[in-house]
């Protein structure tokens, strides 16, 4: 199992090469198919100690080493002269990853695939450099932030940062690129602060430019700038939860005016990005006594300024009462409660990363449960299962287990204010 350093988030067989498929004879699609019916079938028992007879634990074994088998085939693709491979490759890793927490498996690869996807980021087309980025930040989230994922991160991240600031980039990397820094940074950023103090710097380099001008003006944006400037500011707010007291009163004062201007930004998904980072911006802070503007435009889509109120909404009683719409997410017989800013922008991270598999992720990866204050992954046997626990106790648990964590955060916060 991943081991988290303290106070943080906690070779294979030849297969596919030059693109000549192995004697199986699969497609892409097909193998990506086979991959994930395999860890379907041959996971579950993993969690969940039944009574099950020898030939159902030797059809296990035998289905898992097939599974390692066709992702060593997917590693070996990486490196393939076929740009084509090379991102069906990339695609069928993303979903593994996301999908199955593979953390002995990918230990002993992890330079391998950091290698290849370091030279898919350097060489590669715009949905190439996109799919490597996301690839690289399931590979952090499967490490579990300790040394490895460190590493990796030290090594890719002038690469990540170059991709982000080049204008002549395509859009869809630079966004891919902008999620990754943040999220590779959240969980593998040393305790001495200085990767955290430079992707700050850098994310705020990119949303920046959407600020007013001296005049109080907004810019106008370029086509694909809005997207970009919300991904660039997405991964900067989940970065600032883990930021000193002293820098965080320094990020309010500058970014807080600016911020309010922006919600009047002509893209909505904008709009709604900026709102929630006001009201996690007023959370950290808990003294700003500010209100958000409402939108008075009528020539918006009645469906885009729906969307906009019902989260402005929430933001502005939030900010007025101190309230939060609680969210429950479920996944096995546990629950984690969304039950404030920070933990909503932390979850909506990951979720966007892992997509569909981010409850299993909460089920089984010791990164995430550590994150979220759920204790080490449940062994259940059918007895255990049939007696849950109440809905109350779970949410004092979760509660109590997230102010524990926070609490401890609080103390990394301290020892980096003397470098920031």
């Amino acid at each position: 199992m991943p081991r988290s350093k303290k106070g943080k988030r906690g070779s294979g067989k030849p297969g596919i090469k030059n693109g000549v498929k192995g004697e199986s004879g699969a497609s892409d699609d097909e193998l990506t198919s086979d991959i994930l019916s395999h860890y379907s079938s041959a996971s579950e028992t993993a969690s969940v100690l039944d009574e099950g007879t020898g030939s159902e634990q030797v059809d296990e074994k035998t289905a898992q080493e097939e599974t390692e088998d066709k992702l060593k085939q997917c590693i070996d693709n990486l490196m393939d002269k076929s740009a084509k491979t090379r991102l069906a490759a990339l695609e069928s890793l993303r979903q593994a990853f996301s999908s199955r927490v593979l953390y002995d498996f990918l230990t002993e690869r992890r330079l391998t695939i950091s290698d290849c996807v370091e030279r898919s980021l350097k060489k590669g087309s715009g949905e190439e450099q996109a799919a490597a980025a996301t690839v690289f930040a399931l590979l952090c989230i499967q490490l579990g932030g300790g040394d490895e994922a460190e590493e990796g991160f030290k090594m890719l991240r002038p690469i990540l940062t170059a991709i982000l600031i080049d204008n002549s980039a395509s859009i869809a990397a630079r966004q891919s690129c902008a999620r990754a820094l943040g999220m590779c940074c959240y969980v593998s950023a040393a305790e001495d602060g200085e990767d955290l103090i430079k992707s700050l710097a850098l994310l705020e380099s990119i949303f920046m430019s959407s600020y007013p001008n001296r005049e109080g003006t907004l810019p106008t944006p370029k086509p694909g700038s809005p997207g970009l400037h919300s991904a660039a500011l997405q991964a900067w707010s989940l970065l600032v939860t883990l930021c000193p007291a002293s820098r965080l009163t320094v990020l309010l004062d500058l970014h807080l005016p600016k911020l309010k201007a922006c919600l009047e930004s002509n893209d909505v998904n904008y709009r709604i990005a900026v709102g929630e980072t006001i009201a996690l911006l007023v959370e950290l802070g808990r003294d700003i006594d500010e209100s958000l503007a409402t939108d008075g435009n009528k020539h918006r889509a009645k469906n885009d300024r729906r969307k906009q109120r019902s989260i402005f909404r929430e933001v502005l009683h939030y900010i007025e009462n101190e309230d939060f719409t609680e969210e429950k997410i479920r996944f096995g017989v546990e629950s984690v409660y969304i039950d404030g800013w920070m933990r909503r922008r932390i979850y909506d991270a990951f979720k966007e990363i892992l997509e569909s598999g981010v409850r299993h992720h909460l089920q089984f990866n010791p990164l995430l449960r550590d994150i979220f204050g759920l204790g080490p992954p449940l062994i259940l046997d059918a007895t255990v299962k049939g007696n849950k626990i109440s809905r109350f106790e779970k949410h004092l648990f979760n509660s109590a287990a997230f102010k524990a964590r926070t609490k401890q955060r609080n103390k990394v916060r301290d020892k980096r204010a003397d470098v920031m």
